[in-house]
């Protein structure tokens, strides 16, 4: 199962609304790290016609971090974390995030809810345009920052600190076989209403409003995406950042 159409309304966002940085030259490195107290999975899935990084996705233990070059080319793209991940009977699932029951996921899109940072990284000499920046339109997992080093410019760490699955709303809470509540869903995910998923008369920036279930994501973590048009104020100007770290439980 993949992200839910309000991923797909979200990556528009990536080329008009979303966090602009101005780069001059390529990125050197992307690097995941995990603070959490448990392993996580993470998943990498590019947008169409970009590559799989990672072969999309692995283990990463409890406070280690995995490193690797950044593509050379212009890609765009989600990394999210696996959470809960067993290997039984020949099977791997994992409880939240998961991408059709893959250790790799090659590409495959994962199960909501999840946070996501997205990214669309260009590449040249001239002032070229690219983005990074940490959504809970499909819901949150973990808590999840995007940190830039070595830039040059406003190069703010951006993402969602809070533990939102402490203080999620009833109807929002997904729960394991064993009741402990392993994520907090989005209005969309839990509902699957027009309004709340943005779709049909609602797909709009002029119908597409923020309920009052995005504005509980939105109080925790203001500087993330909290629905399909949603539009947040931090903006930044950050060039030729060496690296690009995603953490989670940061």
């Amino acid at each position: 199962m993949a992200f839910s159409s309000s991923s797909s309304s979200l990556s528009v966002l990536l080329t008009t609304t979303f966090l602009l940085i101005t780069l001059s030259h390529a990125y050197d490195i992307l690097t995941l790290v995990n603070n959490c107290p448990f392993t996580v999975w993470p998943a990498i899935q590019p947008n169409a016609g970009h590559p799989v990084l990672e072969r999309g996705g692995f283990a990463l233990n409890s406070l280690t971090h995995h490193s690797f070059p950044a593509p050379t080319q212009h890609w765009s793209g989600r990394i999210w974390a696996r959470t809960g991940c067993t290997y039984a009977n020949n099977r791997f699932t994992c409880a939240t995030g998961d991408c059709g029951g893959r250790i790799e996921c090659n590409g495959a899109g994962g199960k909501p809810p999840a946070t996501l940072a997205q990214f669309s990284l260009h590449h040249g000499h001239n002032a070229a345009l690219s983005s990074y920046g940490v959504s809970l339109v499909d819901g949150y997992n973990v808590g999840m920052t995007i940190t830039p080093h070595e830039g040059r410019g406003v190069c703010p760490v951006v993402g969602c600190r809070a533990d939102l699955l402490a203080s999620c709303p009833e109807p929002l809470k997904l729960k394991s076989h064993a009741g402990h509540v392993v994520g907090c869903k989005s209005a969309c995910e839990a509902f699957n209403t027009d309004e709340f998923c943005c779709r049909n008369h609602y797909n709009s920036p002029q119908t597409c409003r923020a309920s009052h279930y995005s504005q509980f994501f939105k109080h925790s973590c203001p500087a993330t995406f909290t629905y399909a048009h949603d539009s947040p104020s931090l903006m930044h100007d950050c060039s030729s950042p060496r690296e690009l770290k995603v953490i989670f439980c940061h």
